[in-house]
C-alpha cells in the first residue's frame, strides 16, 4: 500500500472510533434523561465484560457469552423491550450495554471469534497484532 491508502485508512478507523464514542456519549445522556444518577452509569460501565467468565467454560461457550453482552443488536432488544414494558431498569441496562459496547469499539475491542479470546471482528488484539501479524499459541 502507497502513503495516500494508509492515511485513508487510518482515517476511517479515526472516523468509525468517533463515531462509537458518540454513542457512548449518548447512551450516557440517555440514562440521565431517565433520572437516574449521573455517576451510576460510570460504576456499572464495566459490568458487561462480566461476560468473560463464559471462557471458563471454553473458548466456544465464552465466545458466545461474551458476544451476547457486547452485541449493540442485544442492547437496543434490551432498551426497546423495556421502554414497551416502561421498565425504566430495563432501559438503563440496554443503553449500558450499549454504551460498553461502543466503549469497546472505540477502544480497539470487538465481537469475539470462537477460537481465540484476541480474535475479534476488529482484528487480532494485543501487542503482537500492532506489528501486522498474530498467531495463536496452541494450547
Amino acid at each position: 500500500m502507497n502513503n495516500d491508502e494508509l492515511v485513508m485508512i487510518n482515517n476511517m478507523k479515526i472516523l468509525l472510533k468517533l463515531e462509537d464514542l458518540a454513542k457512548l456519549v449518548l447512551a450516557y445522556a440517555g440514562t440521565l434523561y431517565l433520572g437516574f444518577e449521573w455517576w451510576l452509569f460510570f460504576a456499572l460501565l464495566l459490568a458487561p465484560d462480566l461476560g468473560m467468565l463464559g471462557y471458563l467454560f471454553g473458548s466456544k461457550a465464552g465466545a458466545w457469552v461474551y458476544n451476547l453482552f457486547h452485541h449493540q443488536g442485544v442492547a437496543i432488544v434490551v432498551g426497546l423491550v423495556g421502554l414497551y414494558l416502561g421498565d425504566t431498569y430495563l432501559q438503563f441496562a440496554g443503553l449500558l450495554l450499549f454504551g460498553h459496547s461502543a466503549m469497546d469499539r472505540a477502544l480497539g475491542y470487538g465481537l469475539k471469534y470462537n477460537d481465540h479470546f484476541k480474535h475479534t471482528h476488529l482484528g487480532w488484539i494485543g501487542p503482537q497484532s500492532k506489528q501486522g501479524y498474530y498467531k495463536p499459541r496452541e494450547l
